[in-house]
């Protein structure tokens, strides 16, 4: 008898098997949906990024295409603007190479003054806060600062 209930188990302790068996299937099902969820969450955000990143860079071309449209337009007025200057001054009873002499070294004036203005601005492109900030403390240092 004792064999006979070893193969053929109480119903009560069947169906408490079968329940939790159940629940351990459904538990293993529900994983399964969340990590197939997840899965197609990420590759529908990564799809996203990817179509963003594309339109991004097909942005950055046409600006930078516009922006070279835009300085042809602006060095061909300023050159237009410095032929006017020119001819004002001859107008004016200067000679014309004394003319394009003066309308030289205003242009190189100019562009000294922006070389300069980009030369002082050339030294936040190396980060300087970024870089003291994660130089080593000199202890010496740290205290004769804070005292």
């Amino acid at each position: 008898m004792d064999t006979a209930r070893a193969t053929n188990p109480l119903p009560e302790t069947q169906a408490r098997d079968d329940a939790r068996a159940a629940h351990d299937a459904g538990l293993i099902d529900n994983g399964r949906a969340l990590w197939n969820d997840l899965r197609g969450l990420a590759h529908d955000q990564l799809q996203l990024a990817a179509l963003e990143a594309q339109r991004a860079g097909e942005s950055l071309v046409a600006i930078v295409a516009y922006g070279i449209v835009v300085g042809v337009l602006v060095a061909g007025a300023w050159l237009g603007a410095a032929v006017a200057f020119v001819l004002w001054l001859v107008d004016l009873g200067v000679g014309a190479s004394a003319a394009l002499l003066v309308a030289v070294l205003l242009n190189l004036a100019g562009a000294f003054a922006f070389a300069v203005a980009i030369r002082r601005r050339s030294r936040y492109l190396r980060f300087p806060a970024t870089v003291r900030s994660l130089a080593p403390v000199d202890e010496a240092a740290s205290v004769a600062e804070r005292s």
